[in-house]
Order: structure tokens, then sequence, then C-alpha cells
């Protein structure tokens, strides 16, 4: 196995006598720097592989059920990006989720938790598990689904056989080693080698952690922990590395196993999961080394998303201790103007390719394994910097401040 490296470093500072840190990083905090060459954004390529599957835009659906059901899948599908499914949510609990999710968008905020709490007591249906994966194959999509790693040995069997193309295996935090006395350890070894479709888990903000699971054999790794627009892990929990240092150093962890592992192929996947409020942090997350990225506010804005305009995370339902909550992020535009364009705001919530190619070609990156070379500086004005128009008048970079 190869060793992990020290997280704790020469730069790290102290908090108090005996207590080091290093300083971390998110979005908001630093910028991309031009390239010496300049591009046309129309001849980059931006897509994203994961095993035997190509996709045209680096974008994966997050999911979550105020965001992705079956018809979101395959409309997802269709404009080139990845929805995913989730096994514990409310289109495998219930046949008809349409009225439950108008109760849940109708809800107070003074009744929402419970109400939630509620809804997903009921038993999640192994029928319905493999009627949405049929449903979502008779529409042409490339079928992933999420489950939780607790149930994932009884789930994969049942997921392969049903057609699914990729299994995605997500808790609050995950690891290779994982003891329990309650169930039985999930052995990410034997699973990965076990079925032929591409496994990816998530999520993981640190580099031994990420070495060890690429080691297992997975095919991608989700990284973010607490950073969701609906997610409230980091205050609840205390937990949580700010988005572009995870990614670096998860991205940092794929860039030695590929090394000590030359030729071996299909790449793993770097994929930063949440945080991400705008187009810009979609680039960043991409030079801090991403492969991908998943998205669930700004897709949950999509009016093909159905969370009729509310979006929540997968751990607000939490019988003991809720995670997320439901938030309202209102109907931004049709998904395909989201994804592709044309962009009908200037807030840098929409036409997410073609701000990706723009941003690679202004750095001279062809693809994203160049653009992830590119360089990042500290910038903590840059929302600020000379926008005082743009704040005082509450429009574009200052709607948002």
């Amino acid at each position: 196995m190869l060793l992990p490296k020290n997280d704790i470093n020469s730069d790290s500072i102290p908090l108090g006598k005996g207590k080091m840190a290093r300083r971390a990083y998110g979005f908001d905090e630093v910028s991309i720097v031009p390239g010496g060459i300049t591009l046309d954004p129309k001849e980059l390529v931006a897509g994203l592989d994961i095993g035997r599957f190509q996709f045209p835009i680096p974008v994966l659906a997050s999911a979550m059920d105020g965001v992705v059901d079956v018809a979101f899948v395959i409309e997802m599908s269709k404009w080139g990006g990845l929805a995913v499914l989730n096994l514990d949510g409310l289109q495998t609990r219930y046949e008809n989720s349409s009225g439950v999710l108008e109760e849940i968008a109708n809800a107070s905020a003074d009744e929402i938790n419970i109400l939630l709490q509620k809804i997903y007591t009921k038993p999640v249906n192994d029928n319905l598990i493999q009627q949405r994966i049929a449903e979502m194959k008779e529409g042409g999509a490339i079928v992933a689904v999420s489950t939780v790693p607790q149930k994932t040995s009884k789930r994969a069997a049942l997921v392969s056989e049903a057609g699914a193309d990729i299994l995605v295996i997500q808790g609050t935090v995950i690891t290779a080693r994982h003891i329990s006395s309650n169930y039985k350890q999930l052995s990410f070894a034997k699973l990965t080698k076990e079925f032929v479709m591409p496994i990816i888990v998530g999520n993981c903000v640190s580099y031994g952690p990420a070495l060890e699971l690429m080691e297992n054999g997975v095919a991608g790794i989700l990284v973010g922990i607490g950073p969701g627009s609906a997610c409230t892990s980091r205050g609840v929990l205390g937990i949580g590395v700010p988005q572009i240092t995870a990614t670096i150093d998860v991205a940092a962890a794929r860039d030695e196993f590929h090394k000590q592992n030359v030729g071996k192929w299909p790449k793993v996947k770097v994929i930063t999961d949440g945080g991400m409020k705008t187009t810009g942090d979609i680039c960043k997350a991409l030079v801090a080394g991403a492969d991908g990225v998943m998205l669930g506010g700004i897709l949950a804005t999509a009016k093909e998303a159905s969370g009729r305009g509310y979006h929540w995370g997968m751990a607000t339902s939490d019988l003991s201790l809720p995670r997320g909550t439901r938030i309202s992020v209102g109907t931004n535009g049709s998904l395909k103007e989201i994804l592709l364009g044309p962009s009908k705001v200037d807030t840098g919530v929409q036409n997410i390719l073609g701000a990706i190619q723009s941003s690679m070609g202004v750095c001279g990156a062809h693809n994203i394994q160049e653009f992830q070379q590119c360089e990042l500086v500290i910038a903590p004005s840059i929302l600020s910097e000379g926008k005082d128009y743009q704040t005082q008048q509450a429009v574009g970079m200052g709607a948002r401040n």
C-alpha cells in the first residue's frame, strides 16, 4: 500500500500550545490566472469519462430528491451530463412521489423538518428500485444510482441485474476502513472486483483516505463534506475542509496513485461535490484538480427539477440528527439553459459548459487536464474589487454579495 502523505506539514501554524493547523481555502478566496496564450473556446474539449461512459459536459447532478427524479435523469442525459438517482430517496419509497413533493414544497419553515422525517420513514421498496432503473433505461439515459454504504452489499447485485450503469456509494464521510459492531464492513476492493460497472465513492476531503480508496479500485471520488447549499453538516458536526484545498489534496492523491500505477486505465476521476454557487466556482474546482463537478443547488433551480423550486440535503430527514435543511432556490431556467445556454442572466448560473470553455480558452487550456495545470492565486477581495455600482444596485456580482 502507498504511504499517505502527512497532511500536517511545514506550512502549518500553531493554534495554541501543542495544536497545529494549516491554512485551507474556499472558492471565494482564490482566482484563476489567465494563460500566456488564448484559444477559441469552441475548439476545446471539456468532457468527462467515467469507465467506458463519456459525457460532453463534466457535470453530475447530485442524488437529491429536490433535484433528481426519473424524468430529470433522462433530460440530463439528453444534454450530455449525468444525473444520479437516490435509492434511499422518495423515488424508491413512493410509487407516485408527486403528491409528497407538493407537500414538502407547501410546508412551513416551522414544520418542514418534522414532515421530512415522517415522509422518509416509509421503507424503500426493492421493486421500485428495479422499476426506476428500467424507466431510466427506457428513456435512453445512462443510469447512475446512489446508495448509502450500509445498504451497498445488499443492493449492488440488485442494481447491476436491473441494468444500472454506474453505482455511487455516498456517506457523510467515506473511508476504506470503517469499524462497526452493528454491521459487516463494506469491502470496496471486493466490490470493485465483483462488478463491472464503475463505482464512485464519497465523500472524502483528505489525501490519505482518498489514496487508500483508489487502491481499492474505485472509479471516482466525490470531494466535499458539508459545503452544499442545503447541507448543515459543518454546523452540526463541525467537520469539513474548504473545497479548493480539499480538491487539491484529493487530486494530489490521484496523481500519486497514477504515478505509481503507470498505464492503469481508466484513470480515477476526482469530482468536486457541493459548494459551487456560480460557473466561476465550477471553473476554479477544475483548476484545483477536479475532473468534473457534482451540483445540487444550481440544478435545483431548473424547471425540470423535482423540488418545485425547493432544495434539501440528503441528511435533512435523519431521525436523530438532521444535517440539512430545505431552502427556497426558485426557478432559474430550463436545464438546457443552465447546462448549455444561451444564458439570459449575468450572475454565472447559466451556460455552465460555455463558461468552462471560455475560462479554458482564456487560460490556453485545450482540455480539462491542461486546465488543471493552470495557476490559482489567493484573491480575498475578488468578489468586491471594483464592483461598487453592482453592489449598490444589487445586480451582477452585487446580486449575491
